[in-house]
This record gives structure tokens, C-alpha cells and sequence, in this order.
């Protein structure tokens, strides 16, 4: 039999204290049972568990939740011997089994004679899922109580009082697993949605392999199934949406409110709104043909720099970097420039200065976790869990490479330092998977530790809202996206429409980590500097993705690929796409755009034409910036001739 696999701890308080009501059979009216809430992973599972003070470790005491029941699991002893006991609950609920093994709760009933407050506390010990979380009531009477209010039968646990403090970091700890909001109808009361539980720890599993497989495990059982890969990840957003058979015919707005769910705070529009401008088909003309050039050398870098070192004619200079590249040789010093670390505008002594400066802040935050006692760290469970990610996401980036490969390399080493320094940095943030991603090529390009952490903090300036919790920048562009590949082929976006890929998640992956998994790491270099540029236009990933699109349209068009079809496809393009190909076709799409007479406002915001030419000093600026307030209309053939863009 398989070993019972450890819970790991992610929040822990002691002092929190249960208040039993007056009105509960058997319960002393002034009744107060201190003890311990802690929120569990395991086995795929966030658990919150209370257990009063003297309850042990043994669960002779607990309440559990079973999954393959809707009944509550009792343990208790007799005879020196433990025995389980199944109490079935007196009121018989109707459970929901096609996402979330839900199940029931009731408080443990007071069977044992004996009236003492150990008694009654083991009684009020409890373990419940926050999927079976419905809302949680904030209260304050000089120290804040919460009230876990259950989804069967709208049950509430016994107030939790926190007069030590804690409330605020048990609930942040909880919005790590679940979205908690605002009740419209009660300020106090936060609702507790976890439909997405699966896409909130889908970074690791979305950037784990490129596999395709393994999907019927997965639309049986999303949250018990190991999650492997991107298709599975977004085949558990695609069965979330389309639901069992029989709701397979439900209507858009019906499909637009669970895409909100699995995804909150992605608004769909369903139609024409007063303030849209309705575009019908817009001739965006002929694509004009485009030229690319050879890497900048070293020599042609040099002659951009006056005696002092500033460099000269920027303009001009960003532009042959996005027509060519940059040779590797170049790469250490103007990455630097372009990621913003050094001052266009610096000389080579105010270089070396800011040098000095940013070495000793880096040494002085990374000494800070560097300092750390294993009994702090023990206390500490976000900075214990950001090492931990970090641990295991660094043993596996870019192993193949030479400057990462084999045992004790140092190169891991630095990535892993690097990683736990930006945690000091930005702790609100730490560590989210995909970020070593994200620092490999630019620590391979620096070789220095201090001048790839500084590089790496400006471009995660840019990507910050990739990995916040609520994924707002990848919402954002995920809308955009859509918006741009309406304007420029309707007929294939009404296919993918028609195939419910519209909302172009098989694009996720690439714009997460802007296409480090699916190219080699030297044309990711070339790609990743070409977009620093800033141009040709703001937000021009979004026009490699078009690219990309439009290279694939004839062949899942004229193949009739469905919904897994075309995810598959999608997904085994790692690898084989041509970044010069890609890059021409982006910035002969990105050329036509801008030549149409009428372009709607909303793709003018998108690029950066809505208020003249783009800037050149203003790269990849956040994706939210621009339509932030995009909608994305839901499956809707008979509004195919049509697109609605916001004015």
C-alpha cells in the first residue's frame, strides 16, 4: 500500500479562538476553546483545519470531510481500540460531482456525558475544503472574528476570533488558492469562488512539457489528475466552460458567466453596447513586403558612443537593432541599455558608479534571506514556499544548455540566488513559476550575477502582471489578442469561433513567457532584444503571436481541426517556428494595420497609433495600459459579419 502522502503547511496560528453559541445543545453559554487554524496542501487539495488546544496530532478528535461520501467520517476510540464510525447526516443533500468532490459538514454531535471544557472543545475541532468554502463573514469587535459559511445547505462553522492577530494573513494565504470578492450585498462578507484551482497552480504544470495526452483523466477528475502540460491545462478551462452534456446548448451569456468564473474579471460582451462602434469587414489593404538586416557588431555598436560613452543618435540605434538583432558579442552591454538598467543617456564613469551602487544594494537583500536561521524560516511560510518553487524550477531550466547543464553547475547556482534575492525585492510578489524562464537567457547573456538581477528586475517591471495572482496582464492580453486577429481575418477567427477557440487560450503559453517555450534559446535572444526596441509599435507581441496564427490558419482550416485539434497543433509548433519568417510577417502585419484609413480606435490603443507615432523611448509597455476595458464577445455564429470594438 502507497505511503499517505504529507500535508504541507501553508499558513499556521495558534491563538485562535472558537466561540460556540448559546444556543448550540450541550454548550456552555460563555464557552471559549482556544486553539490552532492552519491551511494544508495535499494531494492536490487546500484543506483548513482548527484544532482546539489540547487536541494532539491523532485524529481521533477531527471532522473530516470524505470525498467518496456525502456523509461526515467520525473517528473515535472504544475499548482502547480506534474504530471508524460512519454518522450519517440527518438531512440528506443533493451533491454536484462534475467539477469538485463536494461534500457536507455538521458539527461533530456531543455524545460523551461528561460536561468539561476538554470535552467540549475536542468536540469543535473541524477540516473542511476551500472548495466547499461558500463565503466568509468579516467581522470586528476590537479584534476581527471570521465566519466560514459552507456551500450545501449555506451552513456556518462557529465564529473564529483572532485576538492575537492573524486574521489578514490566514485570508491572504487563502486568496493564494482561491478568489475571494466582495459581496455586492454585504461589504463585510467575502465570497469564496475556487473553480479555477486547477489554473491557479497551473504555471508549473502549464510550463512542465510539451506532451499531449491524458485528457480523459483529466475532464473526469481536473483536480486529482496531474496536470502535465498546457493542453491539459487548457482542455480543464475548455470542459469547465462547455460542463456535462445536457449543458453543453446553454446560451452565450450563460457561457460568458462561467468563463468568468474560471477566469475572474473577464468580462464578455454578448452584444452591441451603446458606446461601441460597430465595424463591419475593414480593407486593411495590401501587407507591404519588409527587409531585415544583419546583427549589430561590435564595431557598428561602438560608433553609436561619444568619449565619454553616452550613446548617440538612439533613434536610429533601436532601429537597426530591430531590423537585425544584436551580434552575441554585443548583447552583455546593450541589454543593459535596452532593459533600462543603464541611462541612454549615461556616461561610461556615471556607468560605473550606478555599477557600484546597484552591487552593494543587491549583496545587502540578498544577505537579508542569506541570513535567515532555518528556525526563522520555519515561521516564515512564504519566504519557506518561495525557496521551495525556486528549488524545484531551477534543477529544471534550460538543462540542456551548456551554460546550465549537469551537477553542481554554477550557473544554477546564480539562478537560484538570483531568483531568492528578487523575492527580497518584491516579496508581495516572490516567486511564481515561470520566472526562472524568464531570467535563464538574461544570466546567460550577462554572465555576472549583479547586472543579470538588475536586468531581470526591468523585465520583470514589464511582465509583473503575467504572475499576479489575479492575472490581470494575461486577461488583458488575451482580449487584445482576439481583437487584433478579428481585424485581420475574420473568417478564420469565426472558424476558431466555431471550434470554441476563440478566446485564443492555446495562445497562453506564449504570451506568459513571451515565447521562451517555443523557440530556441538563441532565436529567443533575438526575439526577446528585438522586442526591447519598443518598435515598431507598443505591444508588438501581440502581432508575433498574428504572425504565428497566420502561418497556421491554411492548415487547421483546410484540416477542419477541432477544439483539441487545434490545441495540439498549436502546442507542437515548439521548436519548429522560424524566428526570421515570424518577424517579418509581424512587422509587414504591424505596417498594414497602420496604413488603414479607418482603424478603429480600439486597435489604434492597442498599438500605440491612437495619439500619433510611437515613441521609440517607451517599450512594451504594460499590456493593460492599452483596452484595458476590452471585451470579448462569446460564441455567437449568427454575429459573425460583425465586430464590436470599444470607441
Amino acid at each position: 500500500m502507497a505511503a499517505e502522502s504529507v500535508p504541507k503547511v501553508i499558513f499556521e496560528h495558534e491563538g485562535v479562538f472558537l466561540h460556540p453559541g448559546s444556543d448550540e445543545e450541550g454548550t456552555e453559554q460563555d464557552l471559549l476553546v482556544s486553539g490552532s487554524l492552519r491551511i494544508l496542501e495535499k494531494d492536490a487539495e487546500i484543506i483548513v483545519e482548527y484544532r482546539p488546544l489540547e487536541d494532539t496530532v491523532d485524529p481521533s478528535n477531527m471532522l473530516c470531510a470524505g470525498k467518496d461520501s456525502s456523509s461526515v467520517v467520525e473517528w473515535a476510540q472504544s475499548s482502547g481500540e480506534r474504530s471508524q464510525q460512519l454518522l450519517e447526516t440527518q438531512q440528506s443533500y443533493e451533491m454536484e460531482w462534475d467539477m469538485v468532490n463536494a461534500v457536507t459538514f455538521r458539527k461533530k454531535p456531543f455524545t460523551n456525558g461528561e460536561g468539561n471544557h476538554s470535552h467540549e472543545r475536542n468536540r469543535w475541532a473541524f477540516t473542511i475544503s476551500a472548495s466547499d468554502l461558500q463565503s466568509i463573514a468579516v467581522r470586528n469587535e476590537g479584534w476581527t472574528f471570521l465566519i466560514l459559511q459552507l456551500k450545501e445547505s449555506s451552513t456556518s462553522l462557529p465564529p473564529l476570533h483572532f485576538h492575537q492577530g492573524g486574521s489578514k494573513e490566514f485570508l491572504d494565504s487563502l486568496r493564494r488558492f482561491a478568489l475571494l470578492t466582495e459581496s455586492p450585498d454585504d461589504e463585510t462578507r467575502l465570497l469564496v469562488s475556487t473553480p479555477n484551482q486547477a489554473l491557479s497552480q497551473s504555471f508549473e504544470n502549464l510550463l512542465d512539457d510539451n506532451n499531449f495526452g491524458l485528457v480523459h483523466k483529466l475532464r473526469r477528475d481536473p483536480y486529482v489528475t496531474t496536470l502535465g502540460s498546457f493542453s491539459k491545462v487548457t482542455n480543464y478551462i475548455f470542459d469547465a466552460l462547455r460542463g456535462t452534456e445536457e449543458q453543453r446548448q446553454r446560451p452565450p451569456e450563460e457561457v460568458a458567466d462561467l468563463l468568468g468564473e474560471v477566469i475572474p474579471g473577464l468580462e464578455i460582451n454578448q452584444q452591441e453596447e451603446p458606446g461601441f462602434e460597430v465595424i463591419t469587414r475593414i480593407d486593411l489593404g495590401t501587407r507591404p513586403q519588409v527587409t531585415r538586416k544583419e546583427p549589430l557588431t561590435v564595431e557598428d555598436w561602438t560608433r553609436y558612443q561619444d568619449a565619454e560613452g553616452r550613446m548617440a543618435d538612439i533613434t536610429r540605434l533601436k532601429h537597426a537593432i530591430f531590423k537585425g538583432g544584436l551580434c552575441h558579442a554585443t548583447r552583455k552591454e546593450a541589454w543593459k541599455f535596452l532593459l533600462g538598467y543603464f541611462p541612454w543617456s549615461s556616461t561610461l564613469e556615471e556607468r560605473k558608479a550606478l555599477q557600484r551602487a546597484k552591487t552593494d544594494e543587491y549583496f545587502r537583500m540578498k544577505l537579508q534571506w542569506k541570513s535567515v536561521s532555518e528556525e526563522q524560516e520555519r515561521r516564515n511560510s512564504r519566504l519557506r514556499d518561495y525557496r521551495s518553487l525556486i528549488e524545484k524550477d531551477v534543477n529544471r531550466t534550460d538543462r540542456t544548455n551548456r551554460f546550465y547543464e549537469g551537477i553542481d553547475n554554477p550557473g544554477l547556482a546564480l539562478l537560484h540566488d538570483i531568483l531568492m534575492t528578487y523575492c527580497m525585492y518584491d516579496f508581495d510578489l516572490g516567486y511564481v513559476q515561470g520566472m526562472s524562464d524568464l531570467l535563464s537567457p538574461v544570466l546567460y547573456v550577462m554572465e555576472n550575477e549583479v547586472d543579470a538581477f538588475w536586468c531581470f528586475v526591468s523585465f520583470m517591471d514589464q511582465m509583473h502582471q503575467n504572475f499576479e495572482e489575479q492575472m490581470q496582464g494575461m486577461k488583458t492580453q488575451l482580449i487584445q489578442l482576439s481583437t487584433l486577429l478579428r481585424l485581420l481575418d475574420l473568417s478564420f477567427w469565426n472558424y476558431l469561433e466555431s471550434q470554441d477557440s476563440g478566446y485564443l487560450y492555446f495562445c497562453f503559453r506564449w504570451l506568459l513567457i513571451r515565447f521562451k517555450r517555443e523557440l530556441s534559446f538563441q532565436d529567443v535572444l533575438r526575439l526577446w532584444e528585438v522586442m526591447w526596441t519598443g518598435l515598431p509599435c507598443q505591444n508588438f507581441h501581440l502581432l508575433v503571436c498574428c504572425a504565428i496564427l497566420d502561418s497556421e490558419k491554411q492548415k487547421i482550416m483546410e484540416e477542419n481541426y477541432g477544439f483539441n485539434e487545434i490545441l495540439k497543433h498549436i502546442n507542437e509548433l515548439s521548436m519548429k517556428l522560424d524566428i526570421e519568417e515570424i518577424l517579418h510577417k509581424a512587422e509587414g502585419i504591424c505596417l498594414q494595420i497602420r496604413s488603414c484609413k479607418d482603424l478603429p480606435h480600439s486597435i489604434g490603443a492597442i498599438l500605440g497609433f491612437a495619439s500619433g507615432p510611437t515613441d521609440c523611448g517607451t517599450a512594451l509597455r504594460p499590456a493593460q495600459d492599452a483596452c484595458s476595458n476590452g471585451h470579448l464577445r462569446g460564441s455567437s455564429s449568427q454575429h459573425s459579419c460583425s465586430v464590436a470594438f470599444i470607441s
